[in-house]
């Protein structure tokens, strides 16, 4: 164990030195139960390697990370018949590779979260100022222009911006 995941939770469980109820695991990527559920079968799919944030895994860690995501939330589907799945990452209280699935239907804390969010996403000005075509446009080159050097021989290069 690093200076980095000392005393990290996901660790702990991970290593089998702390409880948790384990739904799958692979050689990557473990599923367990949340210990503060935001509905029956909230799960989370946790990164065995302690790494703080997704996109900072490896290309395998992250394909086994999202497939074990979709195999459970399937399994989640079956056995609490939600409206949907809903799958997010967020990571700021443990800061270890982990995506939430959390079954919702219409009307529960999440679906009602949700439309609240859009609500607040439609209302501030400056959140509408980022719809302008003239705003998407400009953040559309910019994430093109941060893949330059990660983009593969041969890769389509982006259009001219508008």
């Amino acid at each position: 164990m690093t200076d980095e995941n000392r005393g990290c939770a996901f660790c702990e469980i991970v290593a089998g030195r702390a409880p948790a109820h384990v739904v799958d695991e692979d050689e990557s990527s473990l599923c367990l139960l949340d210990i503060n559920p935001l509905s029956e079968g909230h799960c989370l799919v946790v990164s065995k390697r302690h790494v703080p944030w997704w996109h900072d895994l490896n290309e395998d860690e992250v394909v086994g990370l999202f497939r074990m995501a979709r195999r459970v939330a399937a399994r989640l589907g079956r056995a609490f018949s939600p409206d949907f799945v809903c799958l997010y990452a967020r990571g700021r209280r443990i800061p270890h590779t982990h995506v939430f699935l959390v079954p919702s239907r219409k009307g529960d804390v999440l679906d009602g979260f949700f439309n609240a969010l859009e609500r607040f996403q439609e209302s501030p000005r400056e959140l509408a100022e980022l719809k302008q075509d003239s705003r998407l446009s400009q953040a559309a080159e910019d994430i093109r222009a941060a893949g330059e050097s990660a983009r593969p021989t041969g890769a389509r290069k982006p259009p001219a911006r508008r």
